[in-house]
């Protein structure tokens, strides 16, 4: 079962699945908005109704989950609410971490929908943290140095100053796939590699598993798979997981992640070749 993609409905694979096999949990599930999926519509419920649905596959995950399991669960303003009660039902919930959008449609009379929620849990108390993997590279504009006059905590370049600094929860650095990435496929709700990437790093250890129930276009298995974690994605629609397949097969000669490089996540607005540059640069001082 392991470093595979199912084929099949959410609901009838769940039972089936061995009791605490999973390291780390990421789930994206249809928010509840009228969406269509290759055919398959998703159509929006009432709160209640919402709520219900939810915990019918929700309530079934607790039994898959290591007790040192973590979980990340996304959502957008519409579905935060009732996502939140059934998470916090079933686990301890850690953080709210909010994420940017910067696609999407202006509205004329309400502020345009610029981002999304993902509710951060675990099973218990004892759980993976790697603060050190998910360190932002920003560029420092006000650069302080100390009585000698060296960078304090952060580095000097050619090409500009970074600071590698702790994550927050509030991610401004992530760019939703668009048509020129070689992500990028016709899933109407994929989620950026790089999102991804922060969770798996900063919660699960090479070698652990990753479980995704909702694996549409398979940007959580792909990640996995270039971040050396095993992985188990479910899938209901063909095409979406014949897009896992592909995608997990180029993984194998490509493992680079947009905005990832040498260990450290970079702003957005950094561009490749500064960033490359930087990290030479930085070579050559440290050597």
């Amino acid at each position: 079962m392991l470093n595979k993609t199912v084929h099949h409905n959410v609901f009838d694979v769940l039972p089936w699945l061995p009791d605490s096999f999973v390291d780390l949990l990421i789930v994206d599930p249809p928010y509840n908005r009228q969406k269509d999926f290759n055919g398959s519509k998703f159509k929006s419920r009432s709160p209640a109704a919402y709520f219900d649905w939810l915990t019918s596959w929700i309530s079934q995950l607790p039994r898959l989950l290591k007790p040192t399991a973590s979980i990340y669960m996304c959502c957008d303003w519409q579905s935060s609410n009732a996502i939140y009660q059934v998470f916090s039902e079933y686990f301890q919930v850690r953080n709210r971490i909010s994420w940017e959008r910067e696609k999407g449609s202006g509205a004329k009379r309400n502020w345009k929908n610029a981002s999304e929620d993902i509710w951060f849990g675990t099973v218990g108390d004892d759980y993976t943290f790697n603060v050190e993997a998910v360190k932002l590279q920003r560029q420092v504009r006000a650069p302080y140095r100390d009585r000698t006059g060296k960078p304090k905590d952060w580095q000097e370049t050619r090409q500009g100053n970074f600071r590698a600094t702790h994550p927050s929860n509030l991610w401004t650095d992530i760019s939703v796939p668009f048509w020129s990435m070689p992500e990028n496929t016709d899933h109407p709700t994929q989620k950026p590699e790089k999102l991804i990437a922060k969770m798996i790093l900063a919660s699960s250890n090479p070698g652990d598993v990753v479980f995704d129930p909702f694996l549409g276009s398979g940007t959580t298995s792909v990640v996995a798979k270039k971040l050396d974690r095993q992985y188990v994605g479910i899938e209901q629609e063909a095409l979406y997981c014949c897009l896992a397949q592909k995608r997990l097969a180029m993984a194998e000669h490509n493992r680079e992640i947009q905005g990832y490089s040498d260990g450290y996540f970079w702003e957005r607005n950094v561009p490749v070749g500064m960033r490359d540059a930087a990290l030479k640069e930085n070579y050559k001082t440290s050597s």
